[in-house]
């Protein structure tokens, strides 16, 4: 049995010291048992899309990511938490993601597929990723990636157990994330846990944006098992294997897809 958890939180655009400092507090404030904790897209970094994210990106060597190690470490938990990525080989920018295991080891994910003005200043990631985590083999994905059902495919032949996504989804745009979730879920047979950013981005000469919240966690049938609305507070829910086990068995579109 597993223990996720998502301490849903809005995010301080471009202050990545008070990002920071919200994700080690919100991680320290969780219960002993929770094995990974999930933070949204952009968790670290913020968003706008011009000259000033620049600023703001991160090297996945650098000194912000080694204190994310650190809160792994010290609170025995993963974390999964997203920003902009600063390209060592090629200086180019990237939405990413970051799975910190307890030991402090990290695999990073680089969002395939970009959404609107992100092109604009971010490049895309070439390659999908699955890591190892206490719910069992798990693709990475990042917002606007629900929407490609190849990406689903794909990580269905991989038989991964699980989908960790973080997400910055506009609030009026909310039951598309929802639903996305719960079809992405369903299609592959496996639990899919959705962080999502809440509150507002409001920086001057930039579009001000509602975040629609939600987080959510489904099981492998499509059921949400546990979510929230758009408040500031923690989402905790135990994945049991035996479930995941039972549904492929009844629904085994794993197997059928092989002949």
């Amino acid at each position: 049995m597993s223990t996720v958890a998502v301490p849903q939180l809005s995010v301080s655009d471009l202050d990545v010291d008070a990002n920071l400092d919200a994700v080690a507090a919100r991680a320290a404030a969780l219960p002993e048992h929770v094995d990974v904790a999930l933070f949204p897209e952009y968790a670290l970094t913020g968003f706008v899309a011009d000259e000033r994210i620049e600023a703001v990106a991160l090297d996945r060597d650098g000194p912000e990511l080694d204190r994310l190690r650190s809160v792994a470490t010290d609170n025995d938990l993963a974390i999964l938490v997203g920003y902009v990525e600063r390209g060592v080989s090629d200086g180019r920018l990237y939405n990413a993601l970051s799975y910190v295991s307890p030991d402090g080891d990290a695999t990073v994910y680089r969002k395939r597929h970009l959404w609107a003005n992100e092109a604009d200043v971010l490049t895309s990631g070439g390659e999908r990723v699955t890591v190892e985590t206490p719910v069992g083999s798990t693709g990475l994905l990042t917002c606007y990636d629900l929407n490609f059902v190849a990406d689903s495919a794909a990580f269905a032949v991989d038989r991964v157990d699980a989908l960790f996504v973080a997400g910055a989804w506009p609030a009026a745009h909310s039951e598309n994330w929802r639903l996305l979730l719960r079809a992405r879920a369903l299609d592959g047979v496996r639990w899919v846990v959705g962080a999502g950013r809440t509150g507002a981005r409001e920086v001057s000469d930039a579009p001000s944006t509602e975040y629609a919240g939600r987080s959510a966690v489904v099981r492998p049938d499509g059921h949400v098992t546990a979510a929230l609305n758009r408040d500031e507070r923690d989402l905790i829910a135990e994945l049991d294997p035996a479930v995941l086990a039972d549904q492929r068995e009844f629904i085994p579109v794993l197997e059928d897809s092989s002949e």
